[in-house]
């Protein structure tokens, strides 16, 4: 099982970077800018429909890159030009503080995640301990955090060493769920957010794995950049809480 990391710290923004924040005070400038956000691949819809407010609120231009937590911070680490970093986790963008990768003091929770059991045209939640199925489809654990939660529900409900050989692997959660949707995997523990509204879905109760709360962070290649910053503020606000809310995740 791979361990998890808890994250200690207080989801309180230091002195300094709400400095920062009203410096850039949320107001349009007079030139739109653009910011460069790497996303956790669960966050792909949630992310796409933040950047279309934000840009049609602000004038400042969102480009998305999509990928697994671990797989992101890879290219953080080797100076990939992201702005900001928005992780299915916290112990990377607390990481990339620690490593001087990001400003200290700009991370925050901006959302709490859930899985889901997702099975087509089956009863979910009786399908995985029968066991009667080919292949399960779950994220790469090592560099999706909702992989490591999906290795830790199947551990406490004491199948993951029956069903071990059944496991196929996405190299994040976006692929995760293609597996089930083309029909390579009957079933597959993916974001409650990727299969909202869908039937044969059943939510995994949150005491079976670690909480999945996913961390925002200002990396340092966007540490002058207004948009980068306008962008942050704006994830804290109503507008954004309100669609990452009606996405089927929850805000601290």
């Amino acid at each position: 099982m791979v361990a998890v990391a808890r994250s200690t710290k207080t989801n309180v923004p230091s002195i300094a970077f709400l400095a920062l924040l009203t410096l850039s005070g949320g107001v349009v400038p007079a030139g739109a800018e653009t910011v460069n956000v790497a996303v956790a691949a669960n966050f792909t819809s949630v992310a796409e429909q933040l950047a279309a407010v934000f840009k049609a609120e602000s004038g400042h231009e969102v480009v998305l890159s999509f990928g697994a937590t671990g797989q992101l911070y890879a290219q953080i680490s080797q100076a990939a030009p992201f702005d900001v970093f928005l992780a299915a986790d916290t112990a990377r963008p607390e990481r990339a503080i620690a490593e001087g990768l990001a400003v200290a003091g700009s991370f925050f929770i901006y959302a709490e995640g859930r899985l889901a059991l997702y099975a087509p045209g089956l009863d979910a939640k009786q399908k995985l301990p029968s066991g009667d199925f080919s292949r399960i489809a779950i994220a790469e654990p090592d560099a999706a955090p909702y992989g490591q939660a999906a290795v830790e529900t199947l551990q406490a409900l004491g199948l993951y060493d029956a069903i071990a050989a059944k496991l196929v692997t996405g190299a994040n959660i976006s692929q995760t769920l293609q597996f089930v949707d083309s029909g390579n995997a009957e079933l597959g523990l993916v974001a409650a957010s990727q299969v909202l509204g869908k039937d044969s879905v059943w939510l995994v109760p949150a005491d079976l794995h670690q909480p999945i709360a996913q961390g925002a962070v200002l990396l340092s290649y966007g540490a002058d950049n207004a948009a980068a910053l306008a962008f942050l503020d704006f994830l804290r606000r109503d507008a954004a809480v309100a669609v990452i809310e009606a996405a089927g995740y929850s805000v601290p």
